[in-house]
């Protein structure tokens, strides 16, 4: 069996950008600050690495501005990259005017374009455009594997190679699809079974409720690996988060799942970073 890759380095990273998100602080970086765009189903984030490409600063806002993979309100994508960009270039002293974009896998070329028009209506030239698992990938340190990305209204699943992607495939079952059967297992309305979703204090009563979802998650990550020698995978995504959800991955594709800590922030921490030399 192929042993599972520490992964004591990159949590390290992993969890002081969160921190540094979450908080508001800021890293004296080591020469030149980068910056990344992650724009989310249900968050937009920007990350800003160093040259040694640690974590330095971050923001995120709350967004709904894209779907199903493609930007559905360009003016509240621009205003939130704008206002993220604004709120890290104080808090660290510097002007950014540039940026590394990440896509969702499989997009079109028109919706990628799309991607990188809003960081230009936000003032900055696109230096990269990052597939999504590409990122994680940095951000873990690895460059072959499966990544699944269980976001707000995916799951994506990516194999790579030498840091390529292989083969990606996105089928809309995510976190929103989890609050969906809360909904209606408690008769609540949706904001009150995503607030139930999230709070600590409630997760025995969801668990139960949220399992078949996260089944139908990990059954489209066995399709998609029928066939591919993929000995580990690496679960990512805000909508990994619940304590069983390695086990139920694990369990239905028998092999090891590692899931980061914060899973949230793997893939936002690696846009910013630099292109690894596989050489």
């Amino acid at each position: 069996m192929t042993p599972i890759r520490s992964l004591d380095a990159p949590e390290a990273s992993i969890r002081r950008f969160a921190h540094l998100v979450r908080t508001g602080v800021v890293d004296e970086p080591v020469g030149t600050a980068r910056l990344g765009i992650d724009l989310g189903t249900a968050n937009i984030v920007v990350s800003v690495v160093d040259d040694l490409d640690r974590p330095v600063a971050g923001g995120w806002v709350h967004s709904t501005v894209v779907r199903d993979g493609v930007v559905v309100d360009w003016a509240g994508a621009t205003s939130a990259v704008r206002k993220l960009t604004a709120d890290v270039q104080s808090r660290l002293g510097c002007t950014f005017t540039c940026a590394s974009v990440s896509i969702p896998p499989g997009i079109s070329e028109g919706d990628t374009k799309v991607f990188r028009n809003v960081a230009g209506a936000a003032g900055l030239d696109v230096t990269e455009v990052v597939d999504e698992p590409v990122a994680a990938a940095r951000a873990l340190d690895i460059t072959d594997g499966c990544v699944i990305d269980v976001g707000h209204g995916t799951t994506g699943v990516s194999i790579l190679r030498g840091g390529e992607v292989e083969l990606s495939v996105d089928e809309a079952t995510g976190g929103h699809h989890m609050t969906l059967v809360l909904a209606g297992a408690y008769r609540i309305g949706y904001d009150a079974a995503e607030a139930m979703k999230k709070n600590p204090a409630r997760r025995d009563d969801v668990l139960g409720v949220i399992r078949p979802t996260l089944e139908k998650m990990a059954s489209i990550a066995e399709a998609a690996l029928a066939g591919h020698d993929t000995p580990m995978v690496y679960l990512v995504g805000g909508s990994s988060s619940f304590p069983n959800a390695p086990d139920v991955f694990a369990t239905r594709l028998g092999r090891p799942v590692v899931r980061p800590v914060e899973p949230l922030f793997v893939t936002p921490l690696g846009i910013a970073m630099r292109e690894p030399d596989h050489d």
